[in-house]
């Protein structure tokens, strides 16, 4: 299963640099394969159990980080006729058809 996963905490100012650092290292921390993109991180997670519990990781970090109030963005790729990973994705997407 691969989720795309972007937390924005609301009213803390422009930068959100120390939020996201926050939110990458639970990320690193859980173990699961993740990429870091412009605007939201890619995870492949093995359940929805998983996503949810990590995902409550994330949020709990923005919150003891001073977030007063967080946004969160998450998008789920749950493909059953195969094996999907961040990879293959991006490989599908920019194969050239031919």
């Amino acid at each position: 299963m691969i989720a795309q996963l972007a937390v924005y905490p609301v009213g803390d100012g422009t930068s959100l640099g120390r939020f996201v650092r926050k939110g990458v290292a639970v990320i690193q921390q859980s173990g699961y394969k993740y990429e870091v993109g412009g605007m939201s991180t890619s995870i492949e997670v093995p359940d929805l159990d998983a996503l949810f519990d990590l995902v409550k990781k994330v949020h709990a970090a923005h919150v003891s980080e001073g977030a007063q109030r967080v946004i969160i963005d998450l998008k789920v790729d749950d493909r059953r006729d195969k094996e999907a990973t961040i990879l293959s994705k991006k490989t599908s997407a920019t194969q050239k058809s031919g």
